[in-house]
């Protein structure tokens, strides 16, 4: 149903632009004497459908509304762990500037969280005890490509939520945001082909840290809804992909503080791997079998992880 909102938001025509071999979609509209272009999403038949309804959409803007709002008391009703307001309300203020809409994708997590409803399975408050940071990440190639723009500056909605910038200690460049008085954190990463420096993502008014290994974390993401209001449509990491790259990166902490950090990855992955095992095995043992091909680093950093998860070893081998 919140697809069906965000299609029914259309206005104009719908305008293709191929890159890359691939088929983005727009929405193509006049204001005054000026032509603008608002990015949709990649093309799918799921969304060229959707566009196609769109009139019959809009008019049932007001009553997918009220079944939203009842759905997402059913849905707490039932025991499914809810946004807390302080990560709920920055998701709702970045879903409605575009965020999430021209590639950004919720990680860490944040992420794992919104696996309840993707997986079917409930979590315990103590799963999703928050680590203070909430992370964003996208490809800067695609933000490039898209020619749009949010609608508010990330930057903008996090000082009025009380965050305060945090600049590189060498570069002063910005990619990190703390909460005045509090915990939170609240930091823009993008996938490192190179050197980890600072990127720019101009689609979403924001540079970024590029780290190894989130390529593939953030390919091929899916739609979620955070569990705040009557929901939040976000885009999180397929959970085959977030369960073998949490090993990867659990390999990659090293002394003091990311000891605590490296033991929380290596227990989602294993949650989620003993889930996918039997719910989806063709889909974990295809980004497993994809991951171990990137290269002997890849296979070490799994396989350092694994030697801590001897069973979770067994059960990758087993569906391989």
């Amino acid at each position: 149903m919140h697809l069906d909102e965000a299609a029914a938001e259309i206005v104009g025509s719908v305008e293709e632009r191929r890159r890359n071999g691939r088929t983005y979609l727009y929405d193509r509209f006049r204001i005054g004497t000026e032509m603008k272009s608002r990015y949709l999403g990649e093309d799918s038949p799921e969304l060229r459908d959707r566009l196609a309804r769109a009139a019959d959409l809009k008019a049932a803007s007001k009553e997918r509304k009220t079944r939203m709002s009842r759905l997402a008391r059913v849905l707490r009703a039932e025991g499914m762990i809810g946004t807390d307001r302080e990560t709920g309300s920055l998701l709702l203020a970045f879903a409605r500037a575009g965020v999430f809409r021209l590639g950004g994708t919720l990680i860490g997590t944040a992420a794992y969280a919104l696996y309840q409803g993707e997986l079917g399975v409930r979590f315990d408050s103590d799963e999703l005890a928050q680590t203070g940071d909430i992370d964003f990440a996208s490809f800067e190639r695609l933000s490039v490509a898209l020619g749009d723009r949010v609608e508010e500056e990330p930057g903008d909605i996090l000082r009025a939520m009380k965050f305060d910038a945090v600049p590189g200690v060498f570069d002063q460049q910005i990619w990190k945001w703390r909460q005045s008085g509090g915990e939170a954190l609240v930091e823009f990463l993008t996938p490192a082909f190179g050197d980890e420096g600072v990127k720019p993502l101009p689609a979403l008014g924001v540079s970024a840290q590029a780290l190894h290994y989130l390529n593939f974390l953030i390919a091929e993401p899916i739609h979620a809804l955070a569990l705040y209001r009557s929901g939040v449509l976000v885009q999180i990491p397929r959970p085959e992909r977030f369960a073998i790259h949490k090993l990867i990166v659990a390999s990659r902490r090293q002394g003091g503080p990311d000891q605590a950090k490296a033991r929380k990855d290596r227990a989602q992955a294993e949650y989620l791997i003993r889930i996918l095992a039997d719910d989806r095995p063709d889909d974990l043992a295809e980004a497993y079998e994809h991951a171990r091909t990137q290269g002997p680093r890849w296979r070490e950093r799994i396989d350092s992880s694994l030697d801590r998860l001897p069973a979770i070893r067994d059960l990758l081998e087993q569906i391989s």
